[in-house]
């Protein structure tokens, strides 16, 4: 009698566990994004006629591995949203400032804006020379964070749980010619869906919802 209780007992869980599966699954990808700009003095079509070149993006301890990710990431937005605006994305911007003679002086410039947040003007417009474009992207990746949260979970056993991200993130566009910001924009996004896999929202993925908020919203 012992025996076949348990068996029925273990035949529920195991269907149980099958659903929960099975609804993990399926779970579907919710997304909250709040993304907010302020245009200073850029006009249309001016991107499309001065062209842009990326910067390396700064961001807080610990994310130093993603900077370059998210500068491929919203490249890659921007050729597909925006393909009237020529740009330069950060690995033609680092070979033109490499031939040009100006590795040191940009790590100066990168250096200074981590501590204060400005570029300066002369130096601003050296790079930009070099890259051969009016204007250039600064990108910030405020913050990151991946996760789980249990759900569910049968005699010790996590089943079910929710896969989240949180990314925020700074798109600034400053003008050589002045060394002045025309436009930023910032964007904070959420990302979650509930799963029995060993799956997660990849930061590719958050990156992507972010730099279409940002770029949509461009002159």
């Amino acid at each position: 009698m012992r025996n076949e209780t348990w068996s029925r007992r273990a035949a529920a869980l195991a269907c149980l566990t099958a659903g929960l599966l099975l609804a993990g699954c399926a779970s579907d990808l919710q997304t909250y994004s709040s993304p907010q700009h302020q245009t200073l003095h850029l006009q249309p079509n001016e991107l499309a006629h001065g062209g842009l070149a990326f910067l390396t993006p700064s961001t807080v301890t610990g994310q130093e591995e993603d900077k370059q990710s998210l500068a491929y990431v919203f490249a890659a937005t921007l050729k597909a949203k925006r393909p009237e605006i020529r740009f330069d994305a950060l690995p033609q911007t680092i070979g033109a400032l490499n031939r040009a003679g100006l590795a040191e002086t940009y790590r100066r410039m990168y250096r200074d804006y981590r501590d204060t947040g400005v570029f300066d003007a002369a130096v601003l417009k050296q790079v930009a020379q070099a890259a051969g474009m009016r204007y250039l992207v600064q990108l910030k990746l405020a913050n990151m964070e991946q996760g789980a949260r249990g759900r569910f979970s049968v005699l010790g056993l996590s089943l079910l749980n929710t896969q989240y991200a949180n990314m925020r993130v700074f798109f600034q566009i400053w003008d050589s010619r002045d060394g002045s910001i025309v436009w930023e924009g910032i964007d904070e996004v959420s990302m979650a869906f509930d799963t029995g896999q060993e799956r997660r929202v990849t930061f590719r993925t958050i990156a992507e919802r972010a730099a279409e908020d940002l770029i949509a919203s461009l002159p």
